[in-house]
């Protein structure tokens, strides 16, 4: 049986967790926040002291990247990440461990060791995938790939208003510097860059609100699957 993929790229800030839980939520299918998966790497190298010496410890960090005890639990309110039986649900979203995730991401030998982790999430009956490479690398055969951008700007001031939400005191110039030399970071890496699909749905979120988009992916989705 063919499993259904619907992949969601973008860069940081541009709403595709957001969306991409939308999508699994109206669908039921499964989802994967790759992201996610990265953040927690970051987290458990930080942690450990490793992250700045990944290339002098590249196999330990790879064994720890292949062997991390994580868990997504699915609650009322949302998603609940468990990393060694640790709840971090909201350290995961701050800007410093995001800058982690940018650091592991750019590793080609730690992107290979969390592949098969993110392949084992295509299940049926289906699975929403977000991330930078879902449709370029990780998953190449989805039948509906989706690129998520906006601008610079904009993905700043959303993410102040997110993290303000969480309690945070934070300014919006050094969310816009993190975010451009996050950018920076994942479409210049030599595997896997940020880039759209060839054959990609490419919607600019800059102006549109969080349904609009939601009703422009299920207007493509409903082209490319019977669903």
């Amino acid at each position: 049986m063919t499993v259904q993929i619907i992949t969601i790229d973008g860069p940081s800030g541009s709403g595709k967790g957001t969306l991409a839980a939308k999508l699994a939520g109206h669908y039921q299918f499964h989802l994967l926040d790759s992201g996610a998966l990265y953040r927690l790497l970051g987290l458990s190298l930080h942690q450990q002291g490793l992250l700045d010496c990944l290339d002098s410890a590249l196999e330990q960090c790879i064994h720890i990247a292949t062997h991390l005890d994580i868990k997504f639990l699915t609650t009322a309110t949302g998603t609940q990440v468990l990393l060694e039986g640790e709840d971090v649900s909201q350290t995961i979203r701050t800007e410093r461990i995001g800058e982690f995730a940018s650091k592991v991401a750019a590793i080609p030998e730690l992107r290979a060791a969390l592949l098969d982790r993110q392949r084992a999430f295509a299940q049926a009956p289906g699975l929403v995938a977000d991330g930078r490479d879902m449709a370029t690398a990780i998953f190449p055969e989805a039948q509906v790939k989706i690129y998520l951008t906006a601008s610079a700007e904009s993905r700043a001031h959303r993410r102040v208003k997110q993290l303000q939400g969480m309690g945070l005191d934070v300014k919006i110039g050094n969310i816009l510097a993190n975010i451009q030399a996050r950018d920076k970071r994942d479409m210049e890496r030599t595997v896997a860059p940020l880039k759209p699909a060839t054959d990609a749905y490419i919607i600019d979120s800059s102006e549109l609100g969080i349904d609009e988009v939601f009703k422009l992916m299920t207007n493509f989705v409903a082209k490319q699957l019977a669903i």
